[in-house]
């Protein structure tokens, strides 16, 4: 889907904007390259040190080496190594060697040995960007990360993915998230740039459906996360742990933003690949934009964008999280590029003025990744800056257009000389 040309004056359009983008983006590169262990990538501390006793960490690794690839494609040096060094510990010893797939850490030394299918969305991610980089030994981290979505986690039936499986595939979850299945549009995306293969772009179809279109619609764009094996919704799954990290209790605006952003790139995948795409991707991205706007931003009397809201829209946990709003800066640029439409450019300021000046560190470094609710740094819910992913792509997303998905793009770009 082409983007509409912009009728006024756009910090998109705008070279000192760009450029600024790309300053930081070096800013957070420079300060990433620190998480390096001898087994992947490990959490960071506040000033971008490695704790005593830090250990590399399959999700942390399969996004360093997804952004360190997508800096290489670039043509930033110093980056290549870092790249490979992912992939070594992706194909190494963070893989289950004896029934596939990958441990949540080294040898299961956080003493989980299960199989998520949040981390090995990741996994393919990293190893599709990787791909498009051309580094060796990606081709074959692809293909098995290919194979074990295949086998294990999608499910035709349901058009979405299973959640998490005990070590040998055995002892399924009664359990189904939107979270795992938003980064699994995200890698499906881009194994349909890597592949060539448009089954990816029909089975992401197929995730936003259910996850969007079937149950977030019915309750008026609101995301619902959490599910039983059948689908039907769990909304009071996690009340006496609201703050998780990664299920948390109640409705999490921040994802309203990602699912928004990633209905756009499907659209525009769709479009390009010269496949059917329904009206609805785009008034359902403009559906959840505004309401994660209008429920989550400044609700508690102070800037900024809470972390989770009850099903009345109160707020639940207050904290504002960094990746909350790199991923509404995202979604606006997305929403700018496709409508032309100046509400979007509004937004887009807004949050980068509220990030620049609250989670920036000019400091110690990268940004921080959690403020309370007065908007002072925090470390109730992420200690230290362990995240590059997030922050990385709100600042290459609003330079690139909406389809190829990233990698992809950056790979184009580059070779005609835009970037």
């Amino acid at each position: 889907m082409n983007s509409i040309p912009l009728t006024f004056s756009s910090w998109l359009n705008a070279p000192a904007h760009h450029q600024w983008l790309a300053a930081e983006g070096q800013r957070l590169l420079g300060f990433a390259r620190a998480a390096r262990l001898p087994e992947g990538f490990g959490d960071l501390d506040e000033r971008g040190r490695l704790p005593s006793g830090a250990r590399a960490g399959t999700m942390n690794t399969a996004r360093m080496t997804h952004s360190f690839a997508m800096a290489h494609i670039q043509g930033i040096p110093g980056y290549a190594a870092l790249v490979d060094h992912g992939i070594a510990a992706l194909n190494g010893a963070l893989r289950d060697g004896q029934y596939g797939g990958w441990f949540a850490s080294p040898g299961q030394g956080d003493g989980n040995s299960g199989k998520a299918a949040y981390l090995h969305a990741f996994v393919a991610l990293a190893a599709s960007s990787a791909v498009v980089a051309a580094r060796p030994g990606a081709e074959a981290l692809l293909a098995e990360a290919i194979r074990v979505i295949e086998t294990h986690f999608w499910s035709e039936e349901e058009g979405a993915m299973r959640e998490s499986f005990n070590r040998d595939w055995s002892g399924e979850e009664a359990y189904r998230g939107a979270n795992s299945n938003m980064h699994a549009t995200e890698a499906f995306l881009a194994l349909a740039d890597v592949t060539q293969d448009p089954r990816w772009l029909n089975r992401a179809l197929h995730i936003v459906e259910r996850v969007i279109h079937e149950h977030a619609a019915a309750g008026d764009y609101r995301v619902i996360e959490h599910f039983d094996r059948q689908w039907q919704p769990l909304p009071d799954y996690n009340q006496e742990h609201p703050a998780d990290g990664f299920r948390p209790y109640g409705t999490t605006p921040g994802h309203a933003f990602e699912w928004a952003r990633l209905l756009l790139h499907l659209e525009a995948a769709r479009c390009q690949a010269g496949m059917l795409s329904p009206g609805w991707l785009l008034l359902d991205a403009q559906k959840l934009f505004e309401n994660a706007c209008r429920d989550a931003w400044d609700v508690d009397g102070a800037p900024g964008i809470v972390y989770t809201l009850d099903w009345q829209q109160r707020p639940v946990v207050r904290q504002r999280l960094h990746w909350t709003h790199a991923e509404a800066a995202a979604a606006a640029s997305a929403l700018l590029q496709r409508t032309g439409e100046a509400q979007y450019e509004t937004w887009y300021r807004r949050f980068w003025e509220f990030t620049a000046e609250h989670f920036i560190d000019p400091l110690h470094g990268s940004w921080h990744h959690e403020l309370d609710s007065n908007n002072r740094p925090s470390a109730e819910i992420w200690a230290g800056k362990p995240d590059l992913y997030h922050a990385w792509q709100a600042v290459l997303i609003p330079r690139l257009p909406l389809a190829p998905s990233m990698a992809s793009a950056l790979a184009e770009v580059s070779r005609l000389g835009i970037v």
